[in-house]
Order: structure tokens, then C-alpha cells, then sequence
């Protein structure tokens, strides 16, 4: 790692799956109380115009492009090697490279019921991985003894990985927020949690290769993202012209 690239204000690691977690387990002890950001298309388009969520991403350990347009765009500049680092694909990376039990995890955010079923598939398809523990936090505003409460508990778990699953910009910003407080190196996953509960269906991996898994995504829930895509891409589109 060490390497970025810039598009529209963010700053991108130049990476690929397979080194990406190979950066974030070889270094896991320099990064333990930091974070990682996987950033797509809305994402991105969300940071051009918010300052604060811009320095959010700017100012993680790890920001990967988590959209092929965004690795498209990074190619395009030069940087041939530059692949989609996706917070689902990178979560199945890393469970089967710490089926060892060489590093440890623990999981923060989503529904109870989610967790319930993420820990069954986690177990059935990475045996040997080590699960610190689960937690759903309150949905909405958390006051302070609940977020100290979810400190401590996160704390006492000592995992090495914590993945935080509160969807974006939220969990970002509260990565951001927890910097130095948590104890490991958090990897905000949002729908990841979801995809490996088998609570929502990823995309066919033909969709995935050609690029597509938005348009699947979309369809999947069409009054929800219509909106959000047809305006963050368009957005993307348009300003990429100058970029």
C-alpha cells in the first residue's frame, strides 16, 4: 500500500483484493485503532459535496475503491494495476486467509436476527475462524453511556478486525469518530453483513464482472435506489468529464 490516487477530491489506494488484505493482516498491529473505508460511487458523490464526510474518508487508514467506475477511473490515470476492492469480497478474503485463527474478529451493527444468521453461515463456511463476539447497537441517536457502553464491549472483546456493518456515511463517520478508542482496526462493511447472513442475495458474479452489480442492486429494490443511482451516477458521470 502507500500508493493513491485522487478522483474528485478523494484519495484512493491503488490496490487489488488479494493485496489489500494482505496489507491489513501483515500490518494489523500498526493499524489497530484506525480504520477502513470502502467507498462507491455514492460515497463518493456524498464526500464531493460534504466536506466533513470528505475528510472522513481522506483521513482513513485504508480508503479502497469499492465500485468499478471508481477502479475504472483510477486505470484510466495511469495506474493499470488499480482494481475494485469490494467490502463484501474483502470480507470473504479475509475470513478464509484467518481460518488459522492467526487473527480474530468481532462484528458491530446490523439487526439481531442478521447476526444470529451471519454467525451460523460464518461458522458452516469458515471453520477455524475466531469470532470475539457480535453486537446491534441501538438504531438512531446513541447517547453517551450507550456509546461508551458499545466501547467497552467492543473493547473487552480484543479482536483484531472489527467490522462495522451502520451502512454509509454512518458508519464511516463513526469509525472516524472511534479512532483511538477502539482497540483493532475497524472495516466499515455496511451491506457485507447482509450478503454473508444470506439475508440479502449479492448480484451473479457475471453482473459483478461486467459491472453491473448496481443494476442488480437497483432492480432488487427499485423504490429505495432508483433515485439514489440515476442521480449519483449521472453526478459521477458528468463530473468525471473534468476530472
Amino acid at each position: 500500500m502507500g500508493k493513491k490516487e485522487e478522483v474528485l477530491g478523494v484519495r484512493y489506494e491503488i490496490s487489488n483484493l488479494r493485496d489489500a488484505v494482505s496489507d491489513i493482516k501483515d500490518n494489523i498491529g500498526s493499524l489497530s485503532g484506525g480504520y477502513a473505508c470502502f467507498s462507491n460511487v455514492h460515497t463518493l458523490m456524498m464526500a464531493n459535496e460534504d466536506k466533513e464526510y470528505l475528510d472522513v474518508l481522506n483521513n482513513a487508514d485504508r480508503t479502497f475503491p469499492d465500485g468499478a467506475p471508481i477502479a475504472s477511473k483510477i486505470r484510466r490515470k495511469g495506474h493499470k494495476e488499480a482494481e475494485r476492492v469490494a467490502g463484501p469480497d474483502f470480507m470473504e478474503e479475509m475470513f478464509k486467509a484467518t481460518m488459522d485463527g492467526s487473527l480474530t474478529h468481532f462484528f458491530y451493527g446490523s439487526k439481531e436476527e442478521t447476526l444470529e444468521k451471519l454467525d451460523d453461515n460464518l461458522s458452516k463456511n469458515y471453520p477455524g475462524l475466531r469470532v470475539r463476539g457480535m453486537y446491534s447497537p441501538s438504531f438512531g441517536e446513541v447517547s453517551e453511556e450507550e456509546d461508551r457502553h458499545d466501547i467497552e464491549l467492543i473493547n473487552e472483546a480484543d479482536a483484531d478486525i472489527v467490522w462495522v456493518g451502520l451502512g454509509s456515511p454512518k458508519q464511516d463517520k463513526w469509525m472516524a469518530a472511534h479512532r483511538g478508542k477502539i482497540r483493532g482496526f475497524m472495516c466499515g462493511v455496511g451491506a457485507g453483513f447482509d450478503f454473508h447472513a444470506g439475508t440479502v442475495k449479492r448480484a451473479p458474479v457475471w453482473m459483478q464482472k461486467a459491472h453491473l452489480e448496481w443494476l442488480y442492486r437497483m432492480c432488487s429494490d427499485p423504490k429505495r435506489l432508483f433515485k439514489r443511482y440515476l442521480v449519483t451516477n449521472t453526478k459521477f458521470i458528468f463530473k468525471s468529464l473534468f476530472d
